[in-house]
C-alpha cells in the first residue's frame, strides 16, 4: 500500500473532539489502500484525557512520538489555574475577570505564531527529515488547528518535495476566534504570510464545510475540497438507546457567550407559565464549559430548577445523552463565518436520529444538512415566534410519545465514507 505520514498534535490518550479527526482517518485508511504513519507529541499537555480512544488505533500502526515543550504549565502558574480547570477564557468566561487571562490571550495571538505549540515546529522538522530519509512516504497529511501541524507539513513539503494535503478543521486567519486574540498588525502579517505559503505549497487543501471552501478560495487557496468531520458507527454499537421520560433539551460541548441562547431561555420561561405540566417535565441537560452570562440568563429566566449542570463528561456519556435526549440543541457561533460552522456533534446527532434544534442562520451549511436529512430545524437566535412554535410542536409530540424524526441520508457523513474521499484525494496528489 501507499504510505502517508499523518502529522497531528492530538492523539490518544488525548480526549475531547480535537483528537477524532486524525484518529478516525487513521482507523479506516488501510481499508482504502493507504498505510498511515502517525507523528504525534510525546508529552503533550492535553486538557482532557480519554484512554478509551486508544481502541480505535489500528493494530501494528507505527506511531512516532517526539517530545514537545509547551508554555501551558507557565500559563497555569501565571494565571493561577489548576490542571483540572477546563474553563476556556476565550469563549467560556468566569464572572471574575482575570487580568492574567487577558494578557495570556494577547501573548497567544501575537507571540505564539501560529499557535501555542509553535516550539514543536523546528525540532519536529529536523527529526522528520532524518526519519524520512530512511523511511520514505508517498504523501503527507496534516490536521489543523493547531496550525503548528500545518507549518510542519509546509516545511517538509518545501524541503523534500513530498506531496502534501493540508486539512483544515477550522480556517486559519478567517476563524471566528482569530480576532479575539487581539492580534497586532505585525502578527497579522506574519500569520497571513504563513497561510499564503500553505496555499501555494499544498497540492490539495480540505476543509470541514462547503461555505468555508469558498471562504478559503476568496483569499487565494486553490484545489480546495470538503472533508466533513463525520461520525463513527462503531462508537454507537454498544450503546443502548433509552429515550428520556422527561422533556430533555441536551447540549454537550462548549456553550460560550457567542452561543448564548437567551431568547430560547425566554421562550422556555413563558412555556413554563403557559403549558400545564411543562415546568415539571422540562430538563436542560448541559455538559461542558458554560459562560457565566449563559448561566445568568438561565437564572434570570427561572430555569435554575430545570437545569442539570453535568460539567465535563467522557465522550461515551455524551453520546448516551445524545441518543436519549428529546431535543438536541445545536447553537452556532454568532460570528462572521458562521455559515460554514458545522459542529462535530451535528453528525453524531444525525446518527442518533433524535430531533435537532439548530440556532443560527437559515442559509448555513448546518441548515442545509438538516433540510436534506429531515433531522430537525434551524431557527435564528432571536426569532421568538418560530422558537416557540417549534418547542410547542415538539412538546405536544412528546406527550403523545411521538417525538421522533425520520432522518435519512446521514450515512454519507460516516468516518469510513469520508476516509474513502480522502484516499481519492491522496491518490490525486501522488499521481
Amino acid at each position: 500500500m501507499k504510505k502517508v505520514l499523518i502529522i497531528s498534535y492530538y492523539w490518544p490518550p488525548a480526549g475531547g473532539v480535537g483528537v477524532l479527526r486524525s484518529l478516525k482517518i487513521a482507523k479506516y485508511l488501510r481499508r482504502v489502500g493507504w498505510e498511515p504513519v502517525v507523528f504525534a507529541p510525546l508529552n503533550a499537555d492535553y486538557p482532557h484525557l480519554d484512554e478509551r480512544n486508544s481502541k480505535d488505533i489500528p493494530a501494528n500502526l507505527e506511531v512516532i512520538r517526539f517530545p514537545i515543550w509547551e508554555p501551558f504549565k507557565l500559563f497555569k502558574i501565571f494565571t493561577g489555574r489548576q490542571k483540572e480547570d477546563s474553563s476556556n477564557p476565550v469563549y467560556a468566561r468566569e464572572k471574575k475577570v482575570r487580568l492574567a487571562d487577558d494578557l495570556a490571550i494577547w501573548i497567544r495571538g501575537n507571540l505564539f505564531i501560529p499557535d501555542a505549540r509553535f516550539m514543536w515546529i523546528r525540532p519536529s522538522v529536523k527529526f522528520l527529515k532524518k526519519y524520512l530519509a530512511t523511511n520514505p512516504v508517498d504523501a503527507i497529511f496534516t490536521d489543523g488547528p493547531p496550525h503548528t501541524n500545518t507549518v510542519i507539513g509546509l516545511r517538509l513539503s518545501q524541503e523534500l518535495a513530498i506531496p502534501w494535503l493540508a486539512d483544515f478543521q477550522d480556517p486559519w486567519t478567517q476563524v471566528d476566534y482569530y480576532k479575539m486574540f487581539r492580534i497586532s498588525r505585525w502578527a497579522d502579517k506574519k500569520h497571513k504570510k504563513l497561510e499564503q505559503q500553505v496555499f501555494h505549497t499544498a497540492r490539495k487543501i480540505t476543509i470541514a464545510s462547503p461555505s468555508w471552501v469558498k471562504d478559503l478560495e476568496s483569499i487565494g487557496a486553490k484545489d480546495v475540497e470538503v472533508l466533513y468531520y463525520g461520525y463513527d458507527e462503531d462508537d454507537f454499537r454498544n450503546l443502548k438507546q433509552d429515550i428520556d421520560t422527561d422533556f430533555t433539551i441536551v447540549h454537550a460541548g462548549l456553550l460560550g457567550y457567542d452561543r448564548n441562547p437567551n431568547v430560547l431561555f425566554q421562550v422556555l420561561k413563558d412555556l413554563k407559565n403557559e403549558l400545564p405540566g411543562f415546568s415539571e417535565k422540562l430538563k436542560l441537560n448541559f455538559a461542558g464549559n458554560i459562560d457565566y452570562v449563559v448561566r445568568k440568563h438561565l437564572a434570570d429566566n427561572n430555569l435554575t430548577e430545570n437545569f442539570n449542570d453535568l460539567g465535563f463528561i467522557k465522550r461515551e456519556k455524551a453520546l448516551e445523552l445524545t441518543l436519549n435526549g428529546q431535543l438536541l440543541l445545536l447553537p452556532l457561533n454568532k460570528a462572521e463565518n458562521v455559515k460554514g460552522r458545522i459542529p462535530g456533534k451535528l453528525y453524531e446527532s444525525l446518527r442518533a436520529k433524535r430531533p435537532i434544534l439548530c440556532l443560527g442562520p437559515q442559509d448555513s451549511d448546518v441548515a442545509k444538512i438538516l433540510n436534506e436529512t429531515s433531522a430537525g430545524k434551524s431557527i435564528d437566535y432571536d426569532n421568538y415566534a418560530q422558537l416557540k412554535d417549534f418547542l410547542v410542536e415538539r412538546y405536544e409530540l412528546f406527550l403523545k410519545n411521538q417525538n421522533t424524526v425520520a432522518t435519512t441520508g446521514y450515512e454519507r457523513f460516516s468516518n469510513e465514507n469520508q476516509t474513502e474521499i480522502l484516499s481519492r484525494l491522496l491518490n490525486q496528489i501522488v499521481d
